[in-house]
């Protein structure tokens, strides 16, 4: 039976979409991605989307929404496993991706918080989801050793904002967390992480905060 070709609909700064980009290299699975306007849309989007959000993967005519539910449906269906074979491991770490999850919501506080104050309470609990993540890391070069795993995936997109986020000063929230730092750099150079984006990001990325009504916004235009 051929397999359903697969098409990824996607947004250039989206941290989910990135996620299932990443497990798809990983799997060496073809597919093709199709990038949408958020802003605008299109009603085709939002009939295979109940939530409005993307990614969106279509298997065929068939959508599957939610990035942890598409990283599932790849797992079961596509080669090169990136969960561990242990069922107990395999729930450690599909616990310690929603995490990130967790996590990507603060760094859409902090990149949100209006003033100073509400921008150092984000800083702070960042600091602290790390240094959490500190206590857990094997040691190296990814979450839990050698073999690069879903969690990888997901904190690939993580550390990516802290790119832009290291221009500013006074956001140092790795300073006390060496292993986070390594982890972070082991990701950085790893081929599936850089391909999950355009050449453009960065740039894209500074013009999307910079545009915020928030304190961030007003250190970057500084």
């Amino acid at each position: 039976m051929s397999t359903p070709p697969l098409k990824l609909i996607s947004h250039p700064l989206c941290p989910y979409v990135q996620r299932a980009v990443i497990a798809l290299i990983e799997k060496n699975v073809p597919f093709e991605r199709i990038d949408i306007d958020l802003a605008q849309k299109p009603d085709w989007f939002l009939a295979i989307s109940p939530l409005g959000k993307t990614p969106v993967l279509l298997v065929g005519d068939r959508a599957v929404f939610e990035s942890a539910v598409i990283l599932e449906y790849l797992e079961e269906t596509q080669p090169n496993p990136l969960h561990p074979v242990d069922a107990l491991t395999r729930a450690e770490h599909r616990a310690w991706i929603e995490f990130g999850s967790a996590i990507l919501a603060d760094i859409a506080g902090l990149y949100n918080a209006a003033d100073e104050a509400g921008l150092a309470a984000k800083l702070d609990s960042l600091t602290a989801k790390f240094s959490q993540l500190e206590k857990v890391l094997a040691e190296g070069p990814f979450f839990a050793g050698t073999q690069f795993s879903l969690v990888d995936a997901v904190f690939g997109p993580i550390f990516r904002y802290f790119d832009t986020f290291d221009e500013l000063t006074g956001i140092g929230v790795f300073d006390q967390t060496p292993k986070v730092r390594a982890w972070r750099e082991a990701l950085r150079h790893r081929s599936s992480i850089k391909q999950a984006v355009s050449s453009d990001y960065g740039t894209r990325l500074r013009a999307f905060l910079a545009a915020r009504p928030s304190a961030l916004a007003a250190r970057l235009r500084a």
